[in-house]
């Protein structure tokens, strides 16, 4: 069927539909959505949380006990077994809602024509019968009859699997044409690999093509991530040595102490549960959820969750210019042309201002020179400007904005220029060629108008309007007036013309080339973001190295350079000199240099693999679909949330929703937050099992009376596990994250310093155990108040120490770390009220065998813990004045290289 006949069958038009008619047509034929992915059901989600090897071994020694007739050891077991199942079921439950609401801030929009004017709306607002416009690098929303295209090629490898992009048509094509042949169609969920294109709605949500073969775009987010596989590992092995160490000591027990065997397995039943970190899986999980709602409030959308850990570790932060590091409110600031340079008011979107020539007010349309370059910046634009809620906003590229309201500053008003010069054809700007060019109608024939990089203008033009008339171009000259605009900060373009007959219909690169009219430059500003400059300090002070990669002229990217002191003296390479490099030598000068301007996205791909070959960990910023090779080797790729394409967010780990590079610096701080407080989980975690096993451990190979029984210290890993280890799921950052360099990427979970820790904690917690049990003997205690009184030392132990483990780079004895978080406060709370039940609660006291304590007692429970935190704090300014001490020295021998 020929376009006509579709628009008429569809009731439409190339104005579009009426807002009232779209209206109706969606509550007719319902959002364009797909249906969505089955998910699993509550109950096998709660199931799943048992399918852990660290589960399995605490299900068996449950069994065991229930064998051997301890009804309540057993019900104490399955409790802890229990309670971490619930936990895990909650916060696994919370962090897939996040991870929806996060998705549901990427969802993809499409733009519409609507009652005649573009505009953007949520893809899911498509409804058969729009008029949809598509661009390089975006998403097909809905299967379209195409109406016009322009070079447009549409990877359609979901539906047909070809790998080569097929190129489209406004020609009918046979109504048996296989889906792959039908080049006049473009189908929903499919890309736009290159050129432009219009095209009507004809299928939306389940009766697109994708619908109908039930594909769902984007399957939900797996909560795995290579560090929680790395836990699962450390599990096993843990679980392995757990099980090795419980056979020694029940062989030391039996053959060596004479234990009674059903004693001896209670025991080992107790150090099994003990020492196991049954909730360390979950309070992981609940961590990395945790940071990316963090970020996603602070405008990072992260949508791969290993992101979130590989933040922490980047070095290298390759950011562009426009919009991220600047404001990307583009503004005409001067125009230069034969007759002189023009200043023109006014800052933003804003139509107020005027052009003044040497202080004096202009009229454009008595000027002819003037007026013919604001008709072409008018013509050669396809942004569209708006006033929503009282603001001036536009709708396309901000510097077309810019020229658009230039325009309307000269007096010219858009809609009117526009429709009395109707567009014919036109070239889109691309990166390759540099330019755009549109093709007119005027009275009695038409104009060529083209935009672009002055240096490919230039080459382009013959020669140069002014109001006495054309001159030849003075080459030299306007080179010269691009380096002093561009060395002042501003964003240089040409403008060019060339009047053309009737009868061409169609515009060819090939044409273009030579015999164009320059009408003159134009400068423009971007101001850089306030919040740019102090997030750039903030990555100075944390070791990250800024490059900026940008398609820019080198002067306005040295000039932005500076203002934001991206480095103390920032070194510029463009494009052409990476092209003469070789790998060896790109490899030395991305290390060097701080600015790359008149760049194209095959840089941005040679560059991340030349930082990446030192060693370094790079976060690489990108928006076009040239870009989505350059974003995937990146080690983390974040694209623009604002005017990044489809194909760059698809490519990336993380969407930025405000493209401001303040928000990438947020992320990096939160990513280091993230693994700070995995660290703190593991390091409060291993130490306290560790402590609460070699209790019972001591007591079978050096003959000592148990200081807790075994079921004793199932209660405290019920506890603590769950009202104090998950607390650290929530710490905020500690003051000076971003003054230390950035992590190591391939650092392990468990380092020399943490295993020191490990050992060193556990120690002194069996040591509090076994000593405040020996004071309650020497005071006369009866064996179950000393025991009672070491249960109440190892909880106040670990209460103590979680106050420590809060501040792993810095002491914790001031007025915040002792204060603590709304988190750490509620732990405490919860686990002092459970242990006033354990201690003089009747039932409490005849399951666990406990006697009520009185202040001395408490006081000496709690003073163990009190005493802990100080030989923690000692052995930490200890750890960090002897590193002090070595920094120096590290200085003296030089800076030690990466390997290469």
């Amino acid at each position: 069927m020929d376009a006509e006949a579709v628009l008429r069958t569809l009731a439409s038009s190339p104005h579009g539909l009426a807002t009232e008619e779209a209206a109706r047509r969606l509550s007719t034929h319902g959002p364009n959505r797909l249906p969505k992915a089955r998910r699993r059901s509550d109950i096998a989600r709660f199931l799943s949380q048992f399918h852990n090897v660290l589960i399995y071994v605490l299900l068996a020694a449950a069994a065991v006990t229930l064998l051997l007739d301890h009804l309540t050891d057993s019900l104490v077991i399955a409790g802890v077994v229990l309670v971490n199942a619930i936990v895990g079921f909650i916060q696994e439950g919370r962090a897939e809602r996040s991870i929806d609401a996060i998705r549901a801030m990427m969802d993809p929009h499409a733009s519409v024509m609507r009652s005649g004017h573009r505009i953007s709306i949520p893809a899911e607002d498509v409804v058969p019968g729009d008029i949809v416009l598509l661009e390089a690098g975006e998403r097909v929303p809905a299967d379209l009859r195409l109406l016009r295209t322009h070079n447009l090629t549409i990877d359609e490898a979901l539906l047909t699997g070809e790998s080569v992009a097929a190129t489209k048509q406004v020609e009918p094509v046979a109504a048996t044409a296989t889906l792959g042949d039908r080049a006049s169609a473009a189908y929903s969920g499919s890309l736009v690999a290159a050129g432009h294109g219009i095209g009507v709605a004809v299928a939306t949500g389940r009766s697109t093509e994708l619908g109908r073969i039930s594909t769902m775009i984007g399957a939900v987010e797996s909560l795995a991530t290579p560090l929680m596989r790395a836990m699962d590992r450390l599990a096993r092995q843990a679980s392995a040595a757990i099980l090795g160490l419980s056979a020694v000591v029940f062989a030391v027990a039996v053959l060596w102490r004479d234990y009674n065997p059903e004693t001896a397995l209670m025991a080992v039943v107790g150090l099994a549960v003990a020492a196991i970190p049954e909730g360390l899986p979950a309070v992981m999980t609940i961590t990395l959820a945790v940071g990316v709602r963090r970020m996603a409030r602070r405008n990072a959308i992260i949508r791969r969750l290993p992101a979130v850990e590989t933040l922490g570790a980047v070095s290298v932060i390759c950011s562009d210019k426009t919009g991220t590091l600047t404001r990307n409110e583009m503004t005409v600031c001067n125009l230069y042309t034969a007759d002189g340079a023009v200043t023109v008011e006014g800052v933003g979107f804003g139509a107020q201002g005027g052009l003044l020539r040497d202080g004096m007010r202009l009229d454009p349309a008595a000027d002819p020179l003037l007026a013919e370059l604001l008709r072409a910046a008018l013509l050669c634009n396809d942004a569209q400007l708006h006033v929503r809620d009282g603001n001036p906003t536009v709708d396309g590229d901000p510097m077309e904005g810019a020229l658009l309201v230039l325009a309307v500053k000269g007096g010219l008003d858009p809609a009117r220029v526009r429709a009395d010069h109707p567009r014919r054809d036109e070239i889109p700007f691309d990166a390759r060629h540099r330019y755009m060019a549109s093709l007119n109608a005027t009275d009695g024939g038409q104009v060529l108008s083209v935009k672009g990089a002055p240096e490919r203008i230039l080459d382009m033009c013959a020669d140069v309007a002014a109001t006495a008339g054309r001159r030849p171009l003075d080459r030299t000259a306007w080179d010269a007036t691009t380096r002093l605009a561009a060395a002042e900060g501003q964003r240089v373009i040409a403008l060019a013309f060339r009047p053309v007959t009737a009868s061409q219909a169609r515009l060819s690169p090939e044409a273009m080339e030579t015999g164009l009219t320059l009408l003159g430059l134009v400068g423009l500003i971007d101001p850089a973001r306030p919040e740019a400059e102090v997030a750039v300090r903030d990555c100075r002070a944390a070791g990250i190295a800024l490059k900026m990669i940008t398609g820019d002229h080198a002067e306005t990217a040295r000039a932005i350079a500076a203002r934001l002191a991206l480095a103390d003296d920032p070194q510029v390479v463009t494009g052409a000199d990476l092209d003469r490099l070789d790998d060896d030598a790109l490899r030395a000068t991305a290390r060097s240099t701080t600015v790359f301007a008149r760049t194209t996205p095959e840089h941005k791909l040679r560059l991340v693999s030349a930082l990446q070959a030192d060693g370094s960990v790079v976060a690489m910023t990108g928006d076009g679909v040239n870009d989505a090779p350059a974003l995937k080797r990146a080690d983390i790729g974040i694209a623009m949330g604002g005017k990044g394409t489809e194909a760059a967010k698809e490519a990336s780990e993380m969407v930025l929703a405000d493209d401001n590079f303040a928000t990438i610096v947020a992320a990096v701080r939160e990513g280091r937050t993230v693994f700070d407080n995995l660290t703190k989980v593991l390091a409060w975690s291993l130490p306290t099992n560790g402590g609460e096993a070699l209790t019972i451990v001591f007591a079978v190979l050096f003959g000592l009376t148990l200081p807790v029984t075994p079921i004793q210290i199932l209660w405290v890993n019920m506890v603590t596990a769950v009202a104090l280890g998950l607390t650290l799921a929530f710490e905020p950052t500690e003051p000076g994250t971003m003054r230390r360099a950035p992590r190591p990427p391939g650092a392990p979970l468990l380092s020399a310093r943490l295993i020191w820790q490990l050992v060193f904690v556990s120690v002194l917690m069996a040591a509090g155990a076994f000593g405040v049990h020996a004071i309650a003997g020497a005071w006369g205690r009866d064996a179950e108040t000393a025991r009672t009184m070491a249960v109440n030392a190892l909880v106040a132990m670990e209460v103590f120490y979680l106050f420590s483990v809060r501040f792993i780079h810095g002491t914790s004895l001031t007025l915040r770390g002792l204060v603590g978080t709304q988190a750490v406060l509620l732990g405490l709370v919860g686990v002092t009220v459970a242990q006033i039940a354990f201690t003089y609660l009747p039932p409490m006291q005849t399951i666990f065998a406990t006697r009520p304590l009185g202040v001395s007692e408490l006081a000496l429970a709690v003073g163990a813990g009190v005493m802990l935190l100080f030989v923690v704090e000692a052995e930490k300014r200890l750890f960090r004045l002897r590193n002090h001490a070595r920094r120096p020295a590290a200085h003296k021998r030089g800076p030690r290289r990466k390997p290469e």
